[in-house]
């Protein structure tokens, strides 16, 4: 009688847990869903060739006008903060997972922690403070500093965990064949972790390409198109919080489609992610 009123009660906790689980689940779904939803429907319908190819329009509340400059200003930096972060995390990631003593690597991998988990704006005004104000300008490179110490953690620790699943038998084999350590980690064992790796890069570009906070204290925005990385830049995010602020009811609509595409830059990139890493899985 005991045995099955203990059966009961654990099928029930189980039961009880699962649901829980399930009501979790279906919950962020339905959070992401309502949200993309929300901005699909908002900026699907003020999205067109001219928001993406014409400049913004002059003078304030004139309508009309695009994100072209925006546009293109945060892929400029974006691609400088990657071309910054990947060679320090990727030597960082090597490091902990090779060469790096236990006691060494607990407290690197604490510090990339604490780093992963800086407010933005906090690092943005540690890249103000650095560049900023030595330089006397807002700049494109100073907004790249700041992506590129949001971005290092990421691929650190993508870096060193991708290394970490290739099988130590394909170390030893590297080793047996008589070549040297370094050099079995540049032929086996980074080739082996190569997927893993750049599932961290696309993830680190898919956080760092939607960040406002540093870019108001180091990009700054521009009205203009680029024309040096040592002055301000526009950027998308930022354009998307100012026009989101203003009165003008033709910003507010592009401030909508400029989120509709940033929205959608993530959402390819995650997508993209998920595939390299099915096809990792298989």
């Amino acid at each position: 009688m005991l045995g099955a009123l203990t059966l009961i009660i654990r099928k029930g906790f189980n039961f009880m847990m699962v649901s829980l689980c399930v009501l979790g689940a279906v919950l962020a779904m339905t959070l992401v869903c309502m949200m993309l939803g929300y901005i699909l429907v908002h900026g699907i319908t003020f999205f067109n060739l001219d928001f993406i190819t014409n400049e913004a329009a002059f003078p304030i509340g004139t309508p009309g006008g695009g994100m072209r400059n925006e546009i293109i200003g945060t892929a400029i930096i974006v691609s400088l903060g990657t071309l910054i972060a990947v060679p320090v995390g990727l030597f960082a990631g090597i490091f902990l997972s090779e060469f790096a003593s236990p006691t060494v690597a607990s407290s690197v991998r604490f510090a990339a922690d604490i780093l992963s988990g800086v407010p933005s704006i906090v690092v943005g005004i540690f890249a103000y403070a650095i560049i900023v104000r030595p330089m006397h300008s807002f700049s494109a490179i100073s907004a790249a500093v700041a992506l590129a110490i949001i971005m290092l953690p990421v691929v650190a620790r993508t870096t060193e965990e991708s290394m970490r699943l290739v099988p130590g038998s394909l170390r030893e084999a590297a080793l047996a064949l008589g070549i040297t350590r370094w050099r079995s980690v540049l032929s086996v064992v980074i080739p082996g972790a190569m997927t893993g790796i750049v599932t961290g890069v696309i993830l680190g570009m898919a956080r760092i390409a939607g960040e406002t906070a540093p870019l108001l204290f180091t990009a700054f925005g521009s009205n203009f198109s680029f024309e040096s990385l040592s002055e301000p830049i526009a950027a998308l995010p930022l354009q998307i919080y100012r026009y989101a602020m203003s009165p003008y009811q033709d910003w507010l609509q592009q401030a909508w489609a400029g989120a509709f595409l940033l929205a959608m830059m993530v959402l390819v990139v995650s997508l993209a992610v998920r595939f390299i890493s099915r096809k990792r899985g298989s």
